[in-house]
């Protein structure tokens, strides 16, 4: 695909950006997030559109604002308008009460309520008709995520020669749990629509190959060897392949660099003085393994001593789904965990957990990056995890720890440098930490040499 010749246009859940309504008045300000991450350089650079839900069911004329993110953006925003109904049903719902936790393996949280499918199915609708309206044969669609799979189905019917291609952020999971589907045929059948299907790794590809094996065992074709392959059902085929996605290095090493951040790396480190830092940032999500996180650190703490008031664990919680009763439950448990251990180990002069619960400016996420010592991704299954990446980037001085779970997309890439771990395992990361607090310098510099 020539980006010059054609218009890209990308197709998410969300537009890039937040709509908040202060003292009775609408402000926008850029969205956060892995997937604008990842995307907004793309368009930034080349131009396009993105179409996405605006993030509000409230009515009202809204043009101003997208005008004005638009000339920061330098690309077209299309937003798709959604009902309250349709917010509960398909995106918390079908969304993230079935497709979130089954495909992170995590199925026994699902909630397969029959009308979640429906409302599933029209606000993917709804999406291809924006697409429709906004779009012509000539530009390619891709479309993002989980949250959307059915769009080339709906969009096929108003503009059969669209071009689409569709990449799924978060793992694929093994046959055995994505058969558990009630409506697996319908979401093969919808991803067939698309010409090319983007994952992480080889084994989310495989995952979703076996799915289309096992699902349509006979009439299903697999052809292509290393690499892409080609998936062929009655009158159509689709490229599957592995493109593991990543985040714009050089702009982010250009910020981690800059004065601003550089004086926030010197306050940050002067709040801790003479203390190792071990960073997690994470969203509110289960996915994270954020309790794991603190129970190994606090294992760590009690069979470590040396380590006492020598480290801090600074732990970031961005808040996310903050009306879900399950979310709501994780931030209390591990509100908990930070407590108990804090009043176990804690002395006057030393806590050890320092926890943040709120979103951070780039800049200053950038500055804990630099400043951080450690940085601790326990997630229990992740497509990728853009804040290893970002981590990376941000050590300038070549001096910082990855420590990873082997259950991240990023565990791919990162093996040979980052210390691996199975988050399951407590008392395996509470090692892991005590091995790069003892770590030397020179084995930090080669590690990190090889990451960056």
């Amino acid at each position: 695909m020539n980006m010059d010749d054609i218009r890209l246009v990308v197709v998410s859940n969300r537009l890039p950006i937040r709509i908040n309504r202060i003292d009775e008045k609408w402000h926008v300000s850029p969205g956060g997030g892995g997937l604008v991450a990842a995307l907004n350089p793309i368009l930034n650079k080349h131009g396009g559109s993105w179409v996405g839900w605006l993030g509000t069911t409230e009515e009202g004329d809204f043009s101003p604002l997208l005008k004005q993110a638009e000339n920061e953006a330098g690309y077209h925003l299309n937003p798709v308008f959604l009902t309250e109904e349709e917010v509960q049903n398909y995106y918390f719902g079908f969304s993230n009460e079935i497709l979130w936790p089954l495909f992170h393996s995590l199925e026994t949280r699902c909630n397969f309520k029959p009308e979640y499918w429906k409302a599933y199915s029209d606000v993917n609708q709804k999406f291809a008709e924006k697409i429709a309206e906004n779009c012509t044969e000539k530009d390619y669609i891709w479309v993002q995520d989980y949250q959307l799979m059915e769009v080339a189905l709906h969009l096929k019917k108003l503009k059969p020669n669209c071009r689409t291609g569709f990449f799924l952020h978060i793992p694929f999971p093994p046959p055995d749990i994505f058969l558990k589907l009630p409506w697996r045929t319908e979401i093969l059948k919808g991803l067939m629509e698309y010409d090319t299907i983007g994952v992480h790794t080889a084994n989310d590809q495989r995952n979703l190959i076996e799915a289309f094996r096992r699902t349509r065992p006979l009439s299903a074709k697999i052809s292509g060897t290393n690499g892409t392959k080609i998936v062929s059902l009655q009158n159509r085929t689709v490229k599957v392949g592995v493109f593991p996605i990543s985040i714009d290095y050089q702009a982010f090493s250009t910020l981690a660099a800059s004065p601003l951040v550089e004086e926030r790396t010197v306050a940050f480190h002067n709040e801790f003085p003479n203390q190792q830092i071990v960073l997690g940032t994470d969203r509110l999500d289960y996915t994270k393994g954020i309790p794991e996180r603190i129970l190994a650190f606090s294992n760590a703490l009690e069979r470590y001593p040396e380590m006492r008031e020598k480290i801090t664990l600074v732990q970031v919680l961005v808040p996310s789904r903050i009306q879900v009763p399950q979310y709501i439950e994780l931030k209390t448990e591990v509100e908990r965990l930070i407590g108990e251990t804090n009043g176990k180990f804690g002395v006057p002069g030393w806590t050890p957990i320092q926890y943040y619960y709120r979103n951070l400016p780039h800049d200053q996420l950038a500055a804990y990056y630099r400043a951080a010592d450690i940085a601790l991704i326990t997630s229990l299954r992740d497509g990728m995890n853009l804040v290893a990446k970002e981590y990376v980037a941000a050590n300038l001085e070549e001096r910082g720890v990855l420590i990873l779970s082997e259950f991240t997309g990023a565990a791919a890439e990162f093996g040979k440098g980052a210390i691996l771990i199975n988050p399951y395992d407590i008392e395996g990361t509470a090692d892991a930490i005590y091995q790069a607090y003892k770590m030397s310098n020179e084995e930090k510099r080669r590690r990190m040499h090889l990451l960056r």
